[in-house]
């Protein structure tokens, strides 16, 4: 679904992304893990048109999608939840919630007026809102709440939820955990296991690798700036430098 090829992210004159290439096949779960500084959320905001790449190529479903910006990403099918969340702290749950579904909107051409507007397609959104509702009870419960007055775990709740009202086909997750209890990240991490069954794809950027490699199908540990292992989520667990450096185990 997603391939990387030889990425590379500059600003100004420092590269914190250094030729990256992966890949994210359809109905995978793929973790990126690594220190803090290893380039990781730079790689995530190439990718999903944040920022520029300096070099290199992006594919999403054999479509080359370099040079495309953000927006235009979320139309193909790639929603992204930055570290952070930032959701809109003054809107509320049900604003923030329609504000992810604006790409459900389609052109309309009043030929007479020579205007192009723009309208909903209310049943796709109502459905997907459902969706939401269903994963996020919660949400629901607090849907004329003002986003900013959630508790840290009910705003990433309502971040993912944002994300999936534009009917994605691929998340890209950047430290959904953190600032979580331990008790909401395992929620949140059973969320992405429960989305992929369902046919969503997904890269992960996780600061906690041992709760990462624990629910992805494959990883990539990153440092600076490169990709240095690479392997299935059993092959980085047994390896020795990642139990060493990210997982907190010695070797034996």
């Amino acid at each position: 679904m997603l391939r990387v090829e030889n990425a590379s992210v500059a600003y100004g004159q420092i590269t914190a992304v250094r030729e990256v290439s992966l890949t994210v096949n359809d109905g995978e779960i793929v973790t990126i893990i690594g220190s803090n500084g290893a380039g990781k959320t730079s790689l995530l905001n190439a990718i999903s048109g944040v920022i520029p790449l300096k070099s290199g190529d992006i594919w999403l479903d054999d479509k080359k999608i370099s040079r495309l910006p953000s927006h235009k990403m979320v139309r193909l099918g790639l929603a992204y939840i930055p570290e952070g969340r930032h959701i809109f702290g003054a809107m509320s749950v049900k604003d923030n919630l329609t504000m992810g579904a604006y790409v459900q909107c389609s052109k309309k051409r009043f030929s007479s007026l020579g205007y192009v507007g723009w309208f909903m397609r209310r049943q796709d959104v109502q459905s997907n809102a459902e969706v939401v509702f269903k994963l996020f009870p919660i949400l629901k419960e607090r849907i004329k709440q003002q986003a900013g007055s959630l508790s840290g775990g009910e705003q990433q709740m309502l971040a993912i939820g944002r994300a999936l009202m534009s009917s994605p086909k691929m998340l890209l997750l950047d430290e959904p955990s953190l600032g979580l209890a331990p008790n909401l990240v395992r929620e949140i991490l059973k969320l992405i296991v429960r989305l992929r069954d369902e046919g969503l794809t997904v890269l992960l950027v996780e600061q906690d690798a041992n709760a990462a490699l624990k629910i992805a199908d494959r990883g990539y540990v990153m440092e600076r700036g490169h990709i240095t292992i690479e392997g299935t989520s059993k092959e980085l667990i047994g390896n020795d430098k990642v139990r060493q450096a990210y997982l907190g185990k010695s070797v034996a």
